[in-house]
């Protein structure tokens, strides 16, 4: 492989930890495929495989000083993507496991809402009315519900104390459930899950 001179891929990476770009965009070019292709055999999706692709070389190129070489780069390049990837996973479960715990709060059969023509529509208004929360229990509500964050690391994080943080989310519940109860499309959804 020959780009611009630099004839191997160790001395493309020796280049690239001292800054050069044109190593950078050699390296690139021989792998972005590769891992997209890589990416996109777990994701399933193009967007999200490209933005593995482009936070594996922001890595790389944020971290290209300490890179080694006479190590296997493209394995090294695979393990960011597959970390990647992971972390994806992990927040899709996050996200669905939050959907499963509020629709268990509000009384909603998650399993029949999902096929209802009104699904869309009610994790829409569970948006909006997250949106609404005032701004310090709307953003402790979505710590721990949405990324997963213990009481304990909340409270550190936003300097306070772990009862206010149990206080905020337990208001925020109840607000959820509230709205949700006065909701007439909550009472459609009840309606019909019921007679199922």
């Amino acid at each position: 492989m020959k780009t611009d001179n630099l004839k191997t891929e160790q001395e493309m990476i020796a280049l690239l930890q001292k800054g050069s770009i044109v190593a950078f965009e050699g390296l690139f070019e021989q792998y972005s495929q590769k891992l997209y292709h890589f990416s996109f055999s777990y994701l399933k999706s193009e967007s999200e495989s490209e933005d593995v692709v482009q936070e594996v070389f922001l890595k790389i190129w944020e971290n290209r000083a300490g890179l080694k070489t006479g190590t296997s780069f493209q394995s090294y390049l695979f393990t960011i993507a597959f970390n990647s990837i992971r972390k994806n996973f992990n927040k899709k479960a996050r996200q669905n496991q939050f959907r499963v715990d509020l629709f268990d709060f509000l009384s909603i059969d998650n399993s029949s809402i999902e096929n209802h023509p009104d699904y869309e529509t009610l994790l829409s208004k569970l948006d909006l009315l997250i949106d609404q929360m005032p701004a310090r229990r709307k953003e402790i509500f979505l710590y721990r519900k949405k990324e997963g964050k213990s009481v304990r690391d909340i409270a550190s994080n936003m300097s306070i104390s772990p009862k206010t943080v149990e206080n905020q989310i337990t208001e925020a519940m109840n607000y959820l459930k509230k709205e949700f109860d006065k909701d007439r499309i909550s009472e459609m959804l009840f309606f019909y899950i019921f007679l199922e």
